[in-house]
């Protein structure tokens, strides 16, 4: 599982966004950042292109991520479940909505599973500050082959400047994270699921201009360990505003940070992959 948490102080030193420590682990993989999406839905053949991930490290598969395919070959996730160089030595996708009951080899290499050929993150990007350029592409050995229209779609430039924060703000975020976690009891099924949230700030002192916070409450659902790279489509479009990049707490309540795709040098970075 991959999902970064960060404490109010940490988020302050690190430009108040919001995830410098590590997550918990859980079995059989580490959730690499937000895990299921919590309070959610059953998100069944709703959006296929939505992918889970696994990343190997010497060999061995060692955290989970979730992910978009934007095109057959490539995958839009997180920068910190795509590495720094040598990080990881092998990552593939699951397909199928439900990898826990389906018809795979988890978290190995098997049916409905498509290996990497290569993965990288934003040249800038690093472990230690994750959240200022939190991007990354995986591209694919096989195609993925989808409808055209159920794959996920990058913003314009600067797109989400224009929203304002409201309840009526809405966003779809969809992953394969948990989907509660509190001090009794953790349910992390590896289920494709999709949740609500609004938006909460953006452009602000907290957030900067590379992310936002989205709500995460019994009400409209959210992210946790596990979605970490998986899309925050805007509205109910196929347009990936974002990806879930961190969490303010260890429960994964109040607040979701997701990373915006649509600065000029993150689609960029994304664009010459779609080549």
């Amino acid at each position: 599982m991959k999902l970064r948490v960060l404490s109010p102080a940490v988020a302050a030193a690190c430009f108040a966004l919001a995830a410098c420590a590590t997550d918990p682990t859980s079995s059989p993989l580490a959730p690499r950042g937000p895990s299921r999406v919590t309070y959610g839905s059953l998100d069944g053949s709703a959006h296929p292109a939505v992918v889970l991930i696994v990343m190997d490290i010497a060999g061995s598969p060692a955290y989970r991520c979730s992910g978009t395919l934007i095109a057959p070959k490539v995958v839009l996730t997180a920068g910190h479940c795509t590495g720094e160089p040598g990080e990881f030595s092998g990552m593939r996708v699951f397909t199928e909505s439900d990898v826990e009951n389906g018809n795979n080899n988890y978290p190995f290499a098997g049916p409905n599973t498509v290996e990497a050929r290569a993965w990288h993150s934003h040249p800038q990007f690093t472990e230690a500050q994750f959240y200022l350029h939190d991007v990354g592409v995986i591209e694919l050995r096989t195609a993925v082959n989808l409808a055209a229209s159920a794959y996920g779609r990058l913003p314009s430039v600067d797109q989400l400047d224009a929203l304002k924060p409201s309840s009526s703000t809405g966003f779809t975020a969809v992953g394969y994270g948990v989907q509660r976690i509190n001090a009794a009891q953790e349910t992390a099924e590896l289920i494709r699921m999709s949740a609500n949230p609004y938006l909460v700030q953006i452009n602000t002192g907290f957030t900067g201009i590379g992310s936002l916070l989205l709500s995460n409450n019994a009400s409209t659902g959210g992210t946790c360990f596990g979605d970490s790279g998986g899309p925050n489509f805007l509205g109910t479009s196929n347009v990936v505003a974002g990806v879930t990049s961190f969490g303010l707490n260890g429960s994964c309540g109040g607040t979701g940070g997701v990373f915006r795709v649509d600065r000029k040098d993150v689609l960029g970075f994304v664009q010459q992959y779609l080549r």
